[in-house]
């Protein structure tokens, strides 16, 4: 008989998958799972997203090349909190250290199709920019593709909830860069000029801070602002939600005392967490109770009883946006702003990934379920009852066209669309 070699029988080993594919594979099934519902209010195809991560994860040979790949994949669910995080056994693992960044001391805001100067300072204002002016150009590109381009590339990597959260962004951090570049502007003046200008990016503050021309003379008590308009108004910016928050109410609200009308601006609010309800009840007449949409008691030494105008951009996110947010969704105040709110408010969970490496935080529900008509925040913000965009004219003349509109909606206010009457709860205006 023939010997037959057994090796022709011996079949080969199956390759063995690498973790990164595996955590990668598995990421795409339980995002699905857990954030899937979340899809059609943002317009995600996730049927698109899987062929091209899982294809990228055989490419990948370290643990920083997979951090990197992960982080692109949670852009894709375009939320705000998502998150990558490292665990013990990738402790220090980071994005490659670009050095410090920089921003060149100027804020953008939009006007129609058209990009304007809101905020000036530092480099920016020592090389002739002024608020108002028109931005032409960025570095030799149109700025409204410049714009469009830089947004592109930032939502490849870090999440947006919506399209005005990536706005928003765009025009505050993601004017930044390696500290000491150039930024090339041509500017278009009020009155028609154009001027090319280099700013280098030299300052550390990247982050909105609110208004674009705050008030004259407000006081300050932890982040928060307050004081009296020339116009008589209160004015109050909340600029985060502390837990201390109901308690910095009552000390504003003393101060300001019995005003015919009360600003209450929430641009820029970066969150936090507090007593929502007790928050509210500092608006609610004094051993009464309110109930549109939710019921809220009154509560503090010094609630304010009468009109209300609230004012909010897409630099509100998460807490910033549930507490502006019930002021117009129950019935309190009226809303303007130039945009809906960040829309990243939610409750979030944490998916273990099979090799221990990373572990991904996601949203998973959204917060204030009642709001946009049962739809809740996350991915869709608070829409203002009224868009009020800044006036380049205004901004020239140091005057926050928000403020500016707020005081007007308060001296005629349009009590048709917000349900609470102060009249009613025997408050009159002094």
């Amino acid at each position: 008989m023939t010997a037959i070699c057994l090796s022709m029988f011996v079949l080969a080993a199956p390759a063995k998958t690498s973790p990164y594919v595996e955590d990668v594979a598995f990421a795409l099934d339980a995002i699905e799972k857990q954030c899937g519902h979340f899809f059609k209010i943002k317009g995600i195809a996730w049927d698109k997203v899987r062929p091209e991560f899982l294809a990228a994860a055989k490419k990948v040979k370290t643990h920083q090349e997979h951090f990197m790949l992960l982080n692109r994949l949670v852009a894709r669910i375009e939320d705000g909190h998502a998150r990558v995080d490292p665990t013990e056994a990738t402790k220090g693992v980071a994005w490659p250290d670009k050095g410090p960044q920089k921003g060149p001391g100027l804020f953008w805001c939009t006007y129609g199709l058209n990009i304007f100067i809101k905020n000036v300072w530092g480099a920016a204002e020592r090389a002739g920019v002024r608020p108002g002016m028109q931005v032409l150009s960025v570095d030799g590109v149109p700025a409204d593709k410049w714009l469009a381009k830089t947004i592109d590339e930032l939502r490849d990597l870090q999440g947006f909830s919506t399209d005005n959260q990536a706005l928003f962004f765009t025009c505050h951090w993601g004017l930044a860069g390696p500290q000491g570049s150039q930024m090339r502007l041509r500017l278009k003046d009020v009155k028609g000029a154009t001027k090319q200008i280099s700013i280098p990016r030299l300052e550390s503050n990247v982050v909105p801070w609110g208004p674009a021309v705050f008030p004259k003379d407000l006081q300050r008590i932890g982040r928060q602002s307050y004081g009296k308009l020339a116009s008589g108004f209160g004015y109050i910016h909340l600029r985060d939600v502390p837990g201390e928050l109901p308690a910095q109410l009552d000390t504003m609200l003393a101060a300001i005392g019995d005003v015919p009308g009360l600003i209450l601006d929430c641009r820029a609010n970066g969150g936090g967490g507090c007593d929502h309800d007790a928050v509210f009840g500092r608006f609610v007449p004094k051993g009464r109770t309110l109930a549109f949409a939710k019921g809220y008691a009154s509560q503090g030494e010094n609630p304010y009883a009468g009109p209300m105008v609230v004012i909010v951009d897409a630099g509100c996110r998460s807490a910033g946006e549930t507490v502006s947010g019930m002021f117009k969704e129950d019935g309190r105040a009226y809303m303007i702003g130039p945009s809906p709110t960040a829309g990243m408010s939610s409750s979030k969970t944490t998916i273990e990934l099979p090799s221990k490496l990373f572990s991904l935080y996601v949203s998973v529900r959204s917060n204030k379920g009642r709001f946009n008509g049962g739809q809740g925040i996350e991915g869709i913000g608070v829409p203002p009852h009224e868009v009020v965009s800044y006036d380049p004219k205004e901004l020239v003349e140091g005057i926050d066209t928000l403020i500016r509109k707020a005081e007007d909606l308060l001296r005629k206010f349009p009590s048709e669309k917000v349900p609470y009457k102060p009249e009613q709860y025997d408050w009159k205006a002094k």
